[in-house]
């Protein structure tokens, strides 16, 4: 396992934290009223007996909180109204359960009388709940948290209960002691979360408000400001074959960056940003590469793309092997050789895999270089979803892989012809697909038309490959296989596990096949003899790197340790509050 997927999958397991909120304000808006409701009810009728005062209490309650919800807006960071309704859904909630709590406590443990001890108790609880969520969430330092913090609760409070059981209710020493105790549980709590990461790290809050931003209001200045500090210049390599016609040219490239880290932030959208630089006329492969080589910022991927035009022309030539293609196991191998460089293409479809580990690469270009290849292209197809690639499939991947350069070392090279053509201008849209969209490449070589399909994706579900490859079959057309970009764009925020649909998730497997078909047609109809170059060019960027993975990975890590340790020790002192 490599270092900097290990932090990376540690990081995105908690991004379905984020997933709690709810996807729309009103869902907040109309659940707080709800909760809040049902929390006024059985305040008034199982601990007040005051059921004649529903009519009238609980329409101020709910002016109350519309008020309040709007106040909060007006003071947390940016404003946002959205999070404002979120933090009163989850304070609001955490006062019902007290409340609940409360009469079980009543009912189980025979207690003469119903007190108010649990319903000012679930009161002070929300009020420390939004210390924690105004300090961390919603960027408001320790001071201001406390001076906003009881605005909601203790008004709703107010309300609720009669104006002769305030004084007697809010000053009662267990009340205090109990108030006190969670207020400054809140507030310790968000102290060290905070400082979590020192000294890398400067302010976890901090970071945690910068994704959210990012997330929510596309603001992606302060996560790439955050990000791009800690970020260090690097060299990078990039790789491409073009094919050039009396019709233009076409390029297979493989970057010598990763797309990430999310949208829209760095290089998210890096394939798309050199599909157009390319004029739109090529396939940006994944090359074997991590997150590690994310690009900090917009700024780092502009440079990037500066870089284009300074290529080297390595190998000039027109001819080539047919593919040849070694299955192992799970591990499939494809490999073609132009002149006296081979690229392979590496899958484990339909099982799959996450990221092709560098240490398969190294592996692979040892291989090449003792059968006395100039240069070895690696093309990770990253086309299934799977989990980090394990040390059986990693040996079968290596056996398939030598057995493909064995092959392409005894095979004749053919005059090539090409064609290409991709889905601009057709109606071909969906929310698992990038902006690149689709583009099919034919080779025409011995007589013979193999198809190589791409699409602007962050992988492909499970099985769907097989399916378009099987369509192309009985259609009487070889399609070698399909790749994605593994772009990290995503026109909408998806509110899924991985954080993002893979290509074929919304787009029906059948559908798929024809749009592919259809490209792929108008390929073969565009194929000309053509002379291709093996092009590479050095740049001088930042990257990501491992360390700030590690870094923001352990700032996370611990500050959870954090929560889970303050909210088992609150839930114990809650507990015992429920015998008092």
């Amino acid at each position: 396992m490599t270092e900097s997927y290990d932090d990376v999958s540690k990081i995105h397991k908690r991004y379905s934290l984020t997933l709690l909120t709810p996807s729309s304000k009103y869902h907040s808006l109309i659940f707080s009223a709800i909760v809040s409701a049902i929390t006024g009810y059985f305040i008034l009728t199982s601990y007040l007996d005051r059921q004649d005062e529903l009519a009238f209490r609980l329409p101020i309650l709910m002016g109350i909180l519309l008020i309040t919800q709007k106040i909060d807006a007006r003071l947390i960071r940016n404003r946002e109204y959205s999070k404002a309704l979120h933090m009163s859904l989850f304070g609001n909630m955490s006062w019902l359960a007290i409340v609940l709590m409360g009469l079980a406590a009543f009912s189980v443990l025979g207690k003469p009388e119903m007190s108010l001890l649990y319903v000012t108790e679930g009161m002070l609880i929300f009020t420390s709940f939004r210390i924690g969520l105004l300090t961390t969430t919603l960027g408001l330092s320790m001071r201001k948290a406390w001076a906003i913090c009881f605005v909601q609760p203790v008004a709703m409070y107010l309300v609720l209960i009669p104006q002769e059981l305030w004084v007697s209710s809010l000053t009662d020493p267990i009340v205090m002691g109990l108030g006190a105790t969670f207020l400054a549980i809140a507030s310790i709590w968000s102290y060290l979360t905070d400082r979590a990461g020192h000294p890398e790290v400067k302010s976890t809050h901090e970071l945690i408000q910068a994704y959210l931003a990012s997330r929510g209001k596309d603001n992606y200045e302060e996560v790439e400001s955050i990000i791009e500090s800690r970020s260090n210049p690097s060299n990078v390599l990039t790789s491409q074959i073009r094919f050039q016609s009396n019709n233009g040219d076409f390029r297979m490239v493989l970057p010598g960056v990763h797309p990430g880290p999310y949208h829209p932030i760095g290089g998210s959208n890096i394939t798309y940003r050199i599909y157009k630089t390319l004029n739109s006329s090529a396939m940006v492969m994944h090359s074997v590469s991590d997150h590690a080589l994310n690009l900090p910022s917009q700024d780092a991927v502009n440079d990037y793309l500066g870089t284009f035009s300074t290529n080297m022309v390595l190998k000039k030539g027109s001819n080539c092997t047919e593919p040849v293609t070694v299955t192992v196991n799970k591990a499939r191998v494809t490999g073609m050789l132009f002149e006296k460089t081979a690229i392979l293409f590496l899958s484990l479809s339909p099982h799959g895999m996450e990221d092709v580990p560098s240490n398969i690469k190294k592996e692979i270009e040892q291989l090449a270089s003792n059968r006395d290849f100039e240069r070895i292209l690696v093309v990770d197809c990253h086309n299934a979803m799977g989990e980090e690639i394990g040390q059986e499939d990693s040996q079968d991947m290596l056996k398939a892989a030598k057995a493909t350069l064995e092959s392409l070392v005894t095979k004749e090279s053919y005059a090539l012809e090409f064609g290409y053509a991709n889905s601009n201008g057709m109606d071909v849209k969906s929310i698992d697909l990038g902006p690149g969209g689709l583009g099919v490449l034919c080779l025409k070589i011995n007589g013979k038309n193999f198809f190589f399909g791409w699409s602007d994706s962050n992988n492909m579900e499970n099985g769907v490959r097989e399916h378009v490859v099987n369509h192309f079959a009985k259609n009487g057309m070889a399609l070698v296989e399909l790749c994605t970009s593994d772009t990290h764009f995503s026109s909408i925020v998806v509110r899924t596990r991985t954080g993002y649909y893979p290509f074929g998730k919304i787009t029906t497997p059948d559908t798929m096949a024809n749009w592919y078909y259809s490209i792929a047609k108008q390929a073969e109809a565009k194929l000309e003899p053509t002379s291709f170059e093996i092009l590479e060019h050095k740049a001088e960027v930042k990257v990501m790197g491992t360390a700030v993975l590690e870094d923001f990975s352990k700032a996370l890590d611990k500050s959870l340790l954090l929560t889970k340790g303050f909210a088992i020790g609150s839930f114990l002192v809650f507990i015992g509050s429920l015998f008092l």
